[in-house]
This record gives C-alpha cells, sequence and structure tokens, in this order.
C-alpha cells in the first residue's frame, strides 16, 4: 500500500500507540478545570515544546548538511541571562521589563548563532567541530552568568510562557505551534526552503549557480540559536529557575534524533518541517508513556533506545523488504507448451 511507503506513516502509528496507551493508564487523559485544558495528552504537548524549537532550527541546520551540537548550552545562557536580570528587578511583575529581558536573551542567543555560523561559513570549520565548541564552552558561560549559582526568580509573567493558558491551551504549546507556522511558510510558501535544499544537497552548484551559500549558512545557525534561546525562556521559566548545568542537557541528541525520524536526511537537502514537529511530539511522548506504564527510571533510557530502533528500522524500506519479503508467496512459474 502507498500509505505504508510514507516516511512519517510509522512515527504517526506509533505516536497513535502511545497515546492510546496515556488513555488507559493515566487518570485523566484530557480534561478541562477552570477553564483550561489538562491532562497527560496536554502535558505532552507543553513538554514538547521546547523540544520542537530547538528541532526547528536543527532540520534547517541539518538541512544546509551541517549540524548543531551547542543547543543546549545555548539554552542554558538565555535561561541564565533573563534569570539574572530578572532577579535584579525590583518589581519582577513587571511585563514590560520582563519582555524587554526575554528580548535581550534572545538576542544574546542569536550572537551565539551567529558565531557558530561564522567558523562553519565563513573560517570554513566543520560544523560538527565548530559548534562543539560552543557546546563545551556555552556551559561555562552560562555557570558564569549565574556565579555557579541556581538564580531562582518568583515573576508571573515570565512563568506564563511555560505555565500559563490562553484559549484553554498552554502558551509553551502555542509558541511552538506558532514558530512551526512561521517556518513553514518562510520555507514552503517563498524560494527559501528550495535555496535550503540547494545548499544542503550541493554546496558547489549552489555556489556557481548564484546562490549566497556562505549568507544563508549564517542565517541557519542565526535561527538554530535563537530557536534554543527561545527554548531555553520556556525551560527556565517552568522551574523558575536558571540552571545552567541541567537546562538543555543532551536535548540536541533528541533534536537530531527527531529530525531524522521526520525523514530530514542528515547528509543535507531533503527536510520536513511536519516530520520534524511529528517526532519532537513522539519523542515526548515516549518519555511520557514510560513513566505511566511504570517502567523503572534506570531502565527507562534503555526502553526509549528499544523503541527508537524499531522505529527506525520500520522506517527502512531495505529491512521491511528482507523481513517482510520472504513471506510473499513467490511467483508461479509456468513451462511454456513445447511443439
Amino acid at each position: 500500500m502507498t500509505i505504508l511507503k510514507n516516511r512519517l506513516f510509522w512515527p504517526a502509528a506509533i505516536l497513535v500507540v502511545l497515546l492510546v496507551i496515556n488513555a488507559f493508564t493515566s487518570n485523566q487523559f484530557v480534561t478541562v478545570r477552570d477553564g483550561h485544558l489538562f491532562g497527560s495528552l496536554i502535558d505532552i504537548l507543553r513538554g514538547s515544546a521546547p523540544l520542537v524549537l530547538v528541532a526547528l532550527g536543527m532540520t534547517l541546520v541539518i538541512a544546509t548538511g551541517g549540524i548543531d551540537l551547542s543547543v543546549g548550552s545555548v539554552m542554558a545562557i538565555s535561561g541564565a541571562v533573563a534569570c539574572l536580570l530578572i532577579s535584579d528587578l525590583g518589581n519582577q511583575n513587571s511585563v514590560g521589563s520582563v519582555l524587554l529581558i526575554m528580548l535581550v536573551a534572545i538576542g544574546v542567543s542569536l550572537l551565539a548563532g551567529l558565531w557558530n555560523g561564522t567558523l562553519v561559513a565563513i573560517i570554513g570549520i566543520q560544523p560538527i567541530i565548530a559548534t562543539l565548541i560552543l557546546m563545551v564552552a556555552g556551559r561555562g558561560i552560562a555557570q558564569l552568568i549565574t556565579d555557579g549559582q541556581i538564580i531562582n526568580v518568583q515573576s508571573g509573567p515570565y512563568a506564563t510562557i511555560a505555565t500559563g493558558f490562553f484559549l484553554a491551551l498552554p502558551v509553551a504549546f502555542l509558541i511552538a505551534v506558532a514558530a512551526v507556522v512561521l517556518i513553514t511558510l518562510l520555507t514552503r510558501r517563498t524560494a527559501l526552503g528550495l535555496l535550503l535544499e540547494s545548499v544542503g544537497g550541493s554546496p558547489t552548484a549552489s555556489r556557481l549557480a548564484g546562490i549566497r551559500a556562505k549568507r544563508i549558512t549564517v542565517m541557519v545557525y542565526v535561527v538554530s540559536g535563537g530557536f534554543a534561546g527561545l527554548a531555553g525562556l520556556i525551560y527556565s521559566a517552568n522551574i523558575k529557575s536558571a540552571d545552567s548545568i541541567a537546562a538543555g542537557n543532551l536535548i540536541e541528541l533528541d533534536a537530531i534524533l527527531a529530525v531524522v525520524i521526520g525523514g530530514t536526511a542528515l547528509i543535507g537537502g531533503r527536510f520536513s518541517i511536519a516530520g520534524t514537529v511529528l517526532g519532537a511530539v513522539l519523542i515526548q511522548a515516549l518519555g511520557v508513556t514510560v513513566v505511566a506504564i511504570g517502567v523503572p527510571s534506570d531502565a527507562t533510557l534503555l526502553f526509549k533506545a528499544v523503541v527508537v530502533v524499531a522505529l527506525c528500522l520500520s522506517q527502512s524500506p531495505e529491512f521491511r523488504a528482507k523481513v517482510f519479503g520472504r513471506f510473499k508467496p513467490k511467483p508461479v512459474v509456468r513451462a511454456e507448451a513445447t511443439a
């Protein structure tokens, strides 16, 4: 069947299975309380927001043939800057001041992305090495900002981006939706998507065709840094503090996995925004389901790894052909009649 050959069919099928398991194992899958939606489904949507944002930026970077290992550290820097400045406010509930501080934190994240893009596109360092530099140094920068301490804040407006609701839906989820819509419009309704695929498919050919590959490469790293900074704000607002060590820890691996599950080629070129979002939500749903079914915490990572391996194998046409092909009836060879 044609639908079974679609790369997004198996991730979508596994996500549906996970949601069904949550519906039967959780006390409240979806419920309305004080005019807002609550339950395990809402927890999955809200919890997946930072990963969706990071994975969106990672998709654009990978589409150009690069990689960004620094997104977790950029999250830590963004949260550290925001919480430090908010803690110094005389009135932490001042909406205008908090919004300005959030813009400053995102601006710092954009500069971090610009640093990565400059190293990769202008200086010519391999993306994995260039972003590894900030991955390591970024944690140190975040700890310098917080003086090695966990900075706690009690700001209602700041907490709203992580725990607030708008039109009965979590604000964090709506922020992620807005980002997805924006990137989809830019990459599928303009020539930007084609340019990204051209640069990732063949940088030399795209340069000869007059495409400014270096400028596009710098741009995607800047966007990746901005989305990582926004994800860092949501993370720190959720815990109401800046934890430079835990913020964004290993999220770059989940983001790469979400991109791969969604069908984006790691070698660059073809990419799928819808697939990336599906992969990010699936990873979050898997984490929630593991807790819901009572898997011991020390076996959680192993359980997730087994499920991910099974998913990747199910997406492989070669694997399906080898496993299921042997069950197909062999064609009957009829002997031609002799004269």
